[in-house]
């Protein structure tokens, strides 16, 4: 035995001579021993099958594990285990030999032979070799046979399904045409037939209710950023003072770009560009400005300072600080949850952390005020009929019993909302319709316009409406700005527990209970100090010079304990800085008293009247900078930065952290070192 493994491997270490005839007799004698081989495989199937046989193999024989290929290597091998030791040693030899003429001839044996008679079994394959050649085709274009299309939505491989194990006895040619055709016409697992594990990402079609936080399991990746859009416009340009001395906008008090931002970047990306609001920045954290004296609802402090990413040019930081009355002083509230428990609120950082926000709520509530809870989703209903704030038992079993699931009816919701508000309202009362929803609008509203037209119309009523937003994917920032804006209330949105502390705890007064209507903010430049400036921020708040005395056009309200903040940048007519060319044909700047800078107006409401009241102030531009200021300050250079402004230079991330870190001052909360953090995590992941 030994002797003949040694002659075998010697065999095939041994390289035969390149004989062109040899070779194809070789090959020739090889095909004719398989064709014979599956012959006799057919005769007897078909000996078995006239004995009463199953077509499958004799029960002696096992199934493999695992499934068995047809074609030229499976036959070849079933022929191998039929032959002696001996005939085995021979034919492994010429084997050996027939794989080196098949790798060295490959391109000659795709175009065929040379013309040299070949025996007749050879000149049409039989049937089972014509099954063979089905079962495993060459290539791709091979999948569903020649000249057959695809089915649609078919693969050429399902995962997780396996293969039928083979059958051992070859079937007849109309049996495994049948068995294909039966496969090929099989469901997809995601049909009835073959149910499919539960998806890995959530839609927008209906789903089961889910009560507080789902499993596990069932937490799902969240939605494509590409669904979110974000109110925005292009940045506040450079203006000369000597064609646009006055600058108008109106007031805002939302935080929620801050809040996205934050979002953002804690999940290890940068935010959109056009997420990111400055102003909205800037007034996301507390200074420390001068109470309102007096009957007065707000005081103005303006402060004055180099700019910190140009030394040739200055910045005014304008605050105001609304008056905060005492509790006792508050009107009674009747507050209305209005929920979107729509599909789209399935995730964990939505409806579950929704639910955790408005019980921290409740504490803060009084005996004499009422709540009210409406739900929306293919369609609203009323979930708690108004209630008295001290049963929060009812209130927080009525919040358990919402679960996500079904289309977003949003324009049907804000109607049943305003309804309950109406009934529950009361002279000398404050309603409130508080809205908490990913902003996921998608049922009952063909016209936008019209639905901040109707909103419009129910803050004339004196029910305002604010809105939370909860969670990212489909996150329309887009619509809950224009909301929140037309009900004379304010957005904000909630990513953590903590941060639905600071919005409906720390600030909930000012978010409820209104100080000031309609608060316009109008800065006249003086041309002969100043010859250019630049609002940072309130792009969406802008207003045109002729709205700050016509009392009928809207703008932002200040709730009690809120403050406002805003920044300019402005440059002195002599400064290198200036951008703009003096105008050839321009007139001569009026000459004006003393060293006034600029003229600060504030125009506002007192709630609910109908005529408005003014407050002048002169900026001198002697007014100190505080810490505040210069806080103020890196945020809105962080800002800046993360939108790619190019009124920066060469000040960049490492200057906006040092001004944020030396100007922290007192910071009880956090709020300042974690904006110095993510500064960190900005510069970290680039732009």
């Amino acid at each position: 035995m030994t002797e003949e493994l040694d002659a075998l491997k010697a065999a095939l270490r041994r390289v035969p001579e390149a004989d062109p005839a040899a070779r194809h007799a070789e090959l020739d004698a090889a095909l004719e021993n398989f064709d014979r081989h599956l012959d006799a495989m057919e005769d007897r199937a078909a000996d078995e099958k006239s004995a009463g046989r199953q077509e499958t193999a004799a029960p002696a024989r096992p199934i493999p594990a695992s499934p068995r290929k047809a074609g030229f290597l499976t036959g070849v091998r079933d022929m191998l285990k039929s032959l002696s030791p001996a005939g085995l040693l021979a034919g492994t030899t010429s084997l050996a030999a027939l794989a080196v003429a098949v790798v060295a001839l490959g391109p000659m044996l795709r175009e065929g032979p040379p013309a040299t008679p070949k025996p007749a079994t050879t000149a049409e394959p039989s049937g089972a070799a014509q099954r063979d050649m089905r079962a495993e085709p060459s290539g791709p274009e091979h999948a569903h046979g020649a000249g057959d299309a695809a089915p649609a939505g078919a693969a050429s491989e399902t995962p997780g399904m396996e293969a039928a194990p083979e059958i051992a006895a070859a079937p007849q040619a109309a049996e495994t045409a049948k068995r294909a055709e039966l496969q090929e016409a099989a469901p997809m697992p995601e049909m009835e037939a073959a149910p499919a594990p539960a998806p890995l990402a959530r839609t927008r079609q209906a789903a089961p209710a889910v009560v507080g936080l789902a499993a596990p399991q069932d937490i799902a990746p969240p939605l494509p950023a590409d669904t979110e859009a974000f109110a925005n416009a292009e940045a506040n340009p450079v203006k000369a003072v000597a064609e646009a001395p006055v600058s108008t906008f109106s007031v805002d008090v939302d935080t929620a770009s801050y809040a996205v931002i934050r979002q953002s970047l804690t999940s290890g990306h940068l935010p959109p560009k056009e997420a990111v609001r400055i102003e909205e920045m800037v007034n996301y954290f507390p200074y420390a400005y001068p109470a309102p004296e007096g009957d007065r609802p707000f005081r103005a402090d303006v402060a004055v300072m180099p700019t910190p990413w140009n030394a040739e040019t200055r910045l005014v930081r304008i605050g105001l600080q609304g008056r905060l009355p005492a509790l006792a002083d508050r009107p009674p509230l009747n507050l209305v949850f209005l929920v979107d428990t729509s599909g789209s609120m399935e995730d964990p950082a939505k409806l579950p952390l929704l639910k955790q926000a408005l019980r921290l709520t409740l504490p803060q509530l009084r005996p004499e005020d009422q709540v009210a809870i409406v739900a929306y989703a293919g369609s609203a209903g009323t979930v708690l009929e108004p209630t008295s704030a001290t049963d929060a038992a009812a209130i927080s079993a009525a919040l358990d019993r919402l679960g996500a699931g079904g289309s977003t009816a949003g324009a049907e919701g804000l109607a049943l909302a305003y309804q309950v508000a109406a009934q529950m309202a009361a002279p000398g009362e404050v309603s409130r319709v508080l809205l908490a929803t990913d902003g996921d609008f998608n049922v009952g509203i063909s016209d936008p316009q019209a639905l901040e037209d109707y909103v419009a119309q129910q803050r004339n009523s004196g029910t305002y409406l604010s809105v939370l937003g909860f969670g990212r994917g489909n996150l329309d920032d887009a619509v809950m700005q224009a909301l929140a804006q037309n009900g004379n209330g304010m957005a904000a949105y909630i990513d953590t527990a903590q941060e639905a502390r600071k919005v409906l705890v720390d600030q909930l007064s000012g978010a409820l209970f209104p100080l000031a209507d309609d608060v316009k903010v109008q800065v006249e430049w003086n041309p002969a100090q100043v010859a250019e400036y630049r609002l940072i921020g309130y792009e969406t708040r802008a207003l045109r010079r002729e709205d700050f005395n016509n009392d009928k056009v809207d703008a932002g309200e200040i709730g009690a304990g809120h403050q406002v903040t805003a920044l300019y940048e402005i440059t002195a007519p002599d400064s290198p800085a200036r951008l703009n060319d003096p105008l050839r044909y321009g007139a001569e700047p009026v000459p004006q008293t003393g060293d006034e800078i600029g003229f600060l107006r504030l125009r506002w409401k007192a709630p609910g009247a109908n005529e408005s009241a003014l407050i002048e102030t002169p900026i001198t531009g002697a007014e100190a900078a505080d810490a505040d200021a210069r806080f103020a300050a890196a945020i809105a250079g962080f800002g800046q930065l993360l939108t790619g402004a190019t009124y920066l230079g060469d000040w960049g991330w490492d200057e906006a952290i040092k001004l944020a870190e030396g100007a922290r001052g007192e910071d009880p909360f956090g709020y300042r070192i974690e904006a110095v953090n993510l500064m960190r995590l900005a510069q970290a992941l680039g732009r």
